[in-house]
Order: C-alpha cells, then structure tokens, then sequence
C-alpha cells in the first residue's frame, strides 16, 4: 500500500505537521528525507530496511559516500542532500550559541559541541574561544588523535586565544568510545592548559567531553 493510502495521521509528513518532528520515529524522519520508497517499497518501508542495515540513525549519518551509496535507495544525490542537511543543523547550532553568553545557554554549548564532535571516528580536541563577555568567537579544532598530555601543545592553545583576542575559552575533546568519563590524564591536561592559559589572562571556562550521550561538563563535577 502506497503511503498516500495511509490514513493521514499516520502519514509522517501529515504526522510532523500536525504532532511536531519529535513525534516522528527514526524511521519515519529518515522516510521524509527519502520523499519516495522504491518498488514494493514504500518510503517507511525503505526506511525500516536502511536503519536495519545499518544498525542505527546515527551510522547512517555517519557513513561516507562509498557506504552510503551501496544501499537500495541511496546514492551520491541523496549523500549531497544529507551532508547539506547536516551542515545546516551545526551552522544554526552556531548562530543560537552566538547569540547568547555560553555560560547563559549551557544547553546550546552542549547541543553545538555534539554536533561536531560526537561522529567524529578518531578523538579531536578543539576550543571554543570566547570574548569578555562569554559570547562565541570562533571554534577550532587544534589536535587530531589520541588526545593525552603530550599530544597536546599549550602553546598552540594559548598562539590561537591570542589570535582570537580570546577573553576566555571553553575546552572540549570527543572520546569515540562514547563514554564520556573523564580520565586522570584528562584532569592533568586541563590543569595545564589552565596554568598556560592564566599566563595571558584567558580564562579556561569548562572542559566538554563528548560521548554517546550529553556531553559533560568537567566544571559542573567540580573539577575546573
């Protein structure tokens, strides 16, 4: 049965309309994306099957084009379609955060920060410079890879505060494991970087780790 013999509550288009996209399930979301289903298929039928195959909402997103394109439905159109998609999403994350003080919209840091980080498949370590009054400047990833004491440079961090004219600065690093428990090695870099940072009067804020779940917030355990 096509979907537009489908009562029209249960349409996910009619049903996002009406109930809100939260009220959507994966697979109904993904069907919206897809706008068609292929034959003896409908478009949440299709959709049931990619999520299947791959395992997730979240793997699908995160596939690259090669991937992406060896599955029914999919190709390198609709891989251009969600990477603009994506990138819409972490540019308005960016413009709500810079409209408000970061230490006024934890929320928003959160939300921003998962967005770029938590697919990332290997560990980066960035920073999200602020200005005096604790609006976003700029964020910036500065290390790729395992992200320990030795692999990050203060100097880089405290080159690249300057270069922003920083007042203040929130760290952040992603563990790909998807836990995000911060480790021992994790306290001594913040306290490094804190003690550089202080040198040039820029303010170490908070520490996000980024997981699978929220990030978390090494100031809100009492650790900053």
């Amino acid at each position: 049965m096509s979907i537009r013999d489908w009562p029209a509550a249960e349409r996910p288009r009619e049903k996002l309309l009406a109930q809100g996209a939260a009220s959507l399930t994966d697979a109904e979301l993904l069907a919206i994306f897809l706008r068609t289903g292929v034959a003896g298929r409908s478009a949440v039928d299709l959709a049931r099957q990619l999520l299947a195959e791959f395992g997730s909402l979240r793997a699908l997103l995160q596939a690259d084009l090669a991937d992406f394109s060896q599955h029914l439905g999919l190709g390198p159109a609709k891989y251009a379609q969600l990477q603009a998609v994506l990138e819409m999403a972490r540019r308005h994350l960016a413009e709500r955060l810079r409209r408000d003080s970061a230490l006024e919209s934890p929320q928003a840091v959160r939300d921003y920060l998962k967005a770029l980080l938590r697919h990332e498949p290997h560990e980066v370590f960035g920073c999200l410079f602020l200005d005096a009054k604790h609006r976003v400047l700029a964020f910036e990833a500065l290390f790729h890879g395992s992200i320990d004491s030795a692999s990050v440079y203060p100097r880089q961090v405290v080159k690249r505060a300057l270069a922003h004219n920083a007042a203040a600065l929130i760290l952040t690093h992603n563990h790909p494991s998807g836990v995000a428990e911060p480790s021992q090695a994790d306290r001594v870099l913040t306290q490094r970087l804190k003690d550089a940072l202080a040198l040039v009067d820029v303010r170490v804020l908070d520490h996000f780790i980024v997981g699978d779940g929220e990030p978390l917030s090494m100031a809100e355990l009492g650790w900053m």
